[in-house]
């Protein structure tokens, strides 16, 4: 083994240190020394110590601009191919590993106060700390090989997550859904991987990176097209499936089955943007094919507002919220299309606390109302619950992009990146990403009103229509606000969502936090706009006011208080009007029905052809045939067994006189 330094060991495997303990020793694998207290202490406290060293790993690269690059050790050589496990830690790596592992942590705290009844404790202990390290493998590789061990491994623990509750129908299926999806996007993903390996003869990204020109001035074999187009092409199939773009999107509402706090940790904060951090990673060669930009910039569009627009009709609170995230991975995609990665990556930062704050206080709401978490029967909970209705209207004032909050400089940027993108499709791209700004407002603001404004309708709720926990509806009395250890990530997680913004901007966007890491040409122009444009912190919040995009969000602002508030009549006026409309969003544009009736139904009939016309047809019909054959010819030389030895000794008779009269034919 290298010499790496024990600060970036300490970082990946503390969590995996507490996966294990809690994992073999608290749920009865290996023996149950570990109790309920035991597995929280011995995973929070690794956390922490990973997360403090996350910390210093950002101030060495942030402040004393150090890089590191070293193997672990080297894990086969194939072929005089070397495939190590190593790490690099840069600035990239380093903005990842604190959003990792700040998210990551207070998860693990607000879920002793989540999960307290739940029979399996120690076993979601496991899980989660077992996800973190696999994330932080992921960000921190500097090779392909532990890059796709990363990616599949937090795909592999986000199966077991999702499917948490194994006893449901419901989560099984959500699980299954995003397993087989994911592997769509996998399969792109890895012939990248091979296209990439095939043509440089490394998997080492700084040696991929240095034949970045070789390989961009290539054609693929038999064809005039760049070989870095189809690579890239190949590449963002991972992310759009791990990322949940359109149209490899649809297991992420569905895997709100899971408990909530995975809901923030890994649909929010941290899986989902591995696809945005991948394509940031290999800026070097995405940079070299318009098309590809084009093609990522056009789906995220695409994303931003239309997945953004199902948030509107939906009523379980963990689903509007779950739409909401896909609506921001659009904006990430949005801003790597236009070449901003270093907006992507900070909005990438800003989303993770904001999020993981709107997820966390969904999830204190439905506790507060006792596992319920239809909307409609929610109302009024400002009073009841005063921590969690401030902290989630922090998070959704800076979902919003209200100024000065965390996720208005993120989100402005990228709208602006895309006004200045000089690739086919920009201009589709900066509308659609501007009215997406209206209907993230719309419903936002939506689940505000219903949830903790208004008259409480708690009381209301149908004995059939709790889902968390698998609870039937319980009225237990008022809501309450939650206990300490979920206000308190609460409260850490709306720290940042008000100041990270206005802390970052500098530095990440217009500094050289990211020089030598990210690749941007210069036929690239986005962010030199957004620099030319930049004029100071304060500056661009009194600015954010006049604005089109704020202009966008007080509107919808006023649109929801008077419908949810005011008038709640209108909504159900509008759904009568807008029949269609609604019905395709409240089938999400039938990708699910196309999923499920078109593809996996044509993939049954395709097997079904195969194994009665491939399997029992042919296969069956050749060994069955060969079989009969036999049986046949057995059956007319069994006749000739008589058991006579007359009868024997007239055979060899005539077999002698045939054989002799062959072979004298045969002289002649």
């Amino acid at each position: 083994m290298s010499s790496v330094p024990y600060l970036y060991l300490i970082i990946p495997f503390a969590p995996l240190l507490g996966a294990l303990i809690a994992g073999l020793f608290g749920t009865g694998f290996l023996g149950s020394q570990v109790s309920r207290k035991g597995a929280h202490r011995i995973t929070i406290g690794l956390m922490i110590v990973s997360a403090v060293c996350s910390i210093i790993a950002l101030y060495d690269v942030a402040v004393g601009g150090f890089h590191f690059d070293g193997t672990l050790y080297t894990w086969a050589v194939l072929d005089g191919v070397k495939l190590d496990i190593g790490f690099l830690i840069d600035p990239l790596t380093a903005i990842m590993l604190v959003v990792v592992t700040f998210v990551s942590l207070w998860v693990h705290l607000y879920t002793i106060g989540y999960m307290v009844d739940d029979p399996g404790y120690q076993r979601f202990f496991a899980y989660i700390s077992l996800f973190t390290f696999s994330m932080l493998m992921l960000v921190m590789s500097n090779n392909m090989v532990q890059l796709f061990f990363g990616w599949e491994a937090v795909g592999l623990v986000s199966y077991l997550l999702i499917g948490f509750w194994y006893k449901k129908p419901t989560a099984i299926f959500a699980n299954l859904k995003a397993f087989l999806i994911n592997r769509v996007g996998d399969l792109g993903f890895i012939l990248g991987i091979g296209l990439v390996f095939a043509y440089t003869g490394t998997m080492h990204y700084g040696e991929i990176f240095k034949q970045a020109d070789q390989i961009g001035a290539l054609t693929f074999p038999g064809t005039d097209w760049k070989l870095v187009t189809i690579t890239c092409f190949c590449l963002f199939i991972g992310a759009m499936g791990k990322s949940a773009q359109v149209p490899l999107h649809a297991w992420l509402p569905d895997s709100m089955e899971g408990p909530t706090p995975i809901s923030a940790l890994i649909h929010a904060a941290t899986m989902v943007t591995a696809g945005i951090f991948m394509v940031s990673r290999f800026s070097p060669l995405f940079e070299l094919t318009d098309t590809v930009l084009s093609f990522i910039m056009i789906i995220g569009a695409i994303g931003a507002f239309f997945l953004g627009l199902v948030g509107v009709v939906q009523n379980d609170i963990k689903k509007v919220i779950a739409y909401s995230t896909l609506s921001q991975l659009g904006y990430m995609t949005v801003a790597l299309g236009a070449s901003a990665y270093p907006a992507a990556v900070f909005h990438l930062s800003t989303h993770a606390c904001f999020k993981a704050l709107l997820f966390l206080g969904a999830g204190s709401v439905i506790m507060g109302v006792h596992h319920n978490q239809d909307i409609r029967y929610m109302g009024g909970m400002r009073k009841y619950m005063p921590i969690t209705w401030l902290t989630f209207l922090i998070g959704t004032l800076s979902l919003c992009g209200v100024p000065p909050f965390s996720g208005y400089f993120s989100k402005d940027h990228i709208i602006e990146a895309a006004g200045a993108a000089n690739v086919w499709g920009a201009q589709f791209a900066y509308y659609l990403s501007l009215a997406g700004v209206f209907v993230t407002s719309l419903y936002s603001f939506r689940l505000y009103f219903l949830v903790f404004e208004g008259k409480p309708r708690f009381d209301q709720l149908p004995h059939d229509d709790a889902h968390d926990h698998g609870h039937e509806a319980e009225h237990h009395g008022p809501p309450h606000e939650s206990p300490w250890v979920v206000t308190l990530a609460l409260i850490m997680l709306a720290i940042p969502s008000v100041i990270q913004g206005m802390l970052e901007i500098n530095p990440v966007l217009f500094g050289d936090y990211f020089k030598n890491v990210i690749t941007i040409l210069p036929s690239h122009p986005a962010m030199h706009e957004l620099a030319h444009e930049w004029h100071g912190v304060w500056h661009y919040i009194l600015d954010g006011f006049t604005t089109p995009a704020f202009g966008l969000v007080a509107a919808a602002f006023i649109i929801s208080w008077y419908c949810y508030l005011i008038n709640p009549k209108v909504p159900a006026a509008i759904e009568r009007h807008l029949k269609l409309l609604n019905n395709i969003l409240n089938n999400k544009y039938y990708f699910d029905w196309f999923n499920e009736q078109v593809l996996a139904r044509g993939a049954r009939l395709v097997g079904e052809g195969l194994w009665k016309g491939g399997d029992r047809g042919v296969i069956d019909g050749i060994i069955n045939g060969s079989a009969k054959l036999v049986g046949a010819i057995s059956s007319v030389v069994r006749r000739g067994q008589s058991g006579y030895i007359y009868h024997y000794a007239f055979a060899m008779i005539v077999g002698l006189m045939a054989l002799i009269t062959f072979f004298v034919l045969l002289h002649k």
